[in-house]
């Protein structure tokens, strides 16, 4: 899985924001990593130089494989609450995700379970036989 960090003009984005962002990410959501492509996370200062308990917006976008992404925002007075914020929100929206999947996936049909056109053309044969050909 890999892990995109971007920032607007007013939060210097560096190597250690994006590292710090990346280990409270996969705090979160490790262990869908097998299913994930890429996270995007955006980071943005809404209110400038004012400050305010939404001053700071993050946005993370998870590229599922296979599906459609799934992204969520979070606000918060400082950017490690409103990344730990969003962090938990991408947890909470893959667990949704993954568990309506993982329940579709339980309630169909085994393979052992799923009949085929030829095999009930031939209980169709078996039975006209036992009746006697017709």
């Amino acid at each position: 899985m890999q892990v995109l960090v971007n920032s607007d003009h007013r939060i210097t984005s560096s190597q250690s924001v994006a590292q710090r962002v990346t280990s409270i990410l996969l705090d979160s959501v490790d262990r869908f990593a097998d299913r994930l492509t890429r996270v995007e996370v955006h980071l943005n200062d809404v209110n400038g130089p004012k400050r305010g308990e939404r001053d700071k917006r993050v946005t993370m976008e998870a590229r599922v494989a296979g599906r459609p992404p799934v992204a969520v925002a979070n606000e918060a007075p400082s950017l490690v609450e409103a990344i730990e914020g969003a962090s938990r929100k991408l947890e909470h929206a893959l667990e949704h995700t993954f568990g309506r999947a993982d329940a579709a996936a339980r309630n169909s049909p085994a393979d052992e379970d799923t009949v085929t056109l030829e095999m009930l053309t031939e209980l169709d044969l078996e039975e006209r036989e036992r009746r006697g050909g017709h």
